[in-house]
């Protein structure tokens, strides 16, 4: 965008999940490429409730995203172990 000195090249790699309660989640990696030097993101959208309520949207460096995904898997399998039901099979 000549405007801020910024040129947004897209999205890569979306990834997309409909939860049982119907919200959807949509995983993408950005780039912005701005003169001095490139930036890429992960973005988390999670979209609003099917009741109407609101969704909610982060940007994470990849060293965040990373933690996130490890605290993430970290609580899958504490809750796999909680309610007794078997990690699904690759």
């Amino acid at each position: 965008m000549a405007a801020t000195g910024r040129d947004v090249s897209g999205t890569a790699g979306t990834t997309e999940l409909v939860t049982r309660c119907g919200r959807r989640i949509v995983v993408k990696c950005l780039k912005l490429v701005p003169q001095e030097r490139p930036i890429s993101r992960v973005t988390l959208d999670v979209g609003g409730h099917r009741d109407g309520g609101p969704g909610v949207w982060a940007s994470l460096t990849a060293t965040e995203a990373r933690e996130l995904a490890r605290q993430l898997l970290e609580r899958a399998d504490v809750a796999e172990h909680a309610s007794g039901t078997a990690p699904a099979s690759a």
